[in-house]
């Protein structure tokens, strides 16, 4: 075995959003952030900590590289585990956000996110669903084949979840820009073609790590991983024999 591959979900995600992914040689944590939250508030520098002393413990267990292959929200967090001096051999970013640069900014977002985190926790469960899918950039590319868990039994989790827009909310972070050089390990950074924004943000974001390859996946929005699944992985077995040789 080569190591093990370290999978965060999204926000309003599932562990079990990364059932479908192998890669020969390798294998899957699929990581639930949200027991990360079900006793009490955390921070994503205390994220960051708390994942990097679980994945310095599991590798007694499996030994081999430790890689994070994480999504939007849990790229987000992903990138506080780097930061943090965790034990990482390499990453896969798909879609994060190293951070607003304005106050105003976060301060709004800030405002959006508590509307968020009351619908999840007090609202119907079905309507808080109906309306996040909704939103423009989680719209999946016209030929995407989808492959994500469904949300209805998340509902046990709608504290974590509501909790989550409060403590990891985009406007609760502070700007990572000026921090990205302290990323020493490969750095694979991925971005929809028909995600602009995030295409955007990755764009600028990978000069600024030492080690870092930007790949836009043809054709893929946001949810890049579930649009085009096939593409995916294989840009992600190129990256790893990459790591390993």
């Amino acid at each position: 075995m080569k190591g093990t591959l370290w999978c965060l979900h999204g926000a309003v995600g599932m562990a079990a959003d990364w059932r479908g992914l192998s890669v020969p040689g390798w294998s899957v944590k699929r990581v639930d952030l949200w027991r990360f939250l079900d006793c009490c508030p955390m921070t994503m520098p205390e994220f960051g900590l708390a994942l990097n002393r679980e994945a310095e413990s599991g590798n007694r267990e499996t030994p081999g590289k430790r890689v994070l292959v994480a999504y939007s929200m849990g790229a987000r967090l992903a990138l506080h585990a780097l930061l943090e001096g965790g034990p990482w051999d390499a990453a896969v970013l798909i879609g994060p956000h190293p951070g607003l640069e304005s106050e105003e900014e976060r301060a709004a977002r800030r405002a959006s996110d508590a509307e968020w985190a009351s619908l999840a926790l007090s609202g119907k469960w079905a309507g808080f669903l109906r309306k996040w899918e909704d939103q423009a950039v989680l719209q999946r590319s016209p030929d995407g084949e989808g492959g994500m868990a469904d949300r209805a039994g998340l509902s046990v989790r709608r504290r974590e979840v509501a909790r989550s827009f409060i403590d990891w909310s985009l406007g609760a972070q502070q700007p990572l820009w000026s921090r990205l050089g302290e990323i020493s390990c490969p750095v694979l950074w991925e971005a929809g073609e028909l995600d602009p924004k995030f295409r955007a943000l990755a764009e600028r974001a990978t000069p600024l790590i030492p080690n870092a390859e930007l790949w836009v996946a043809p054709g893929a929005g946001h949810r890049l991983p579930w649009d085009g699944p096939a593409a995916f992985r294989e840009k992600l077995g190129e990256f790893l024999e990459r790591l390993g040789s």
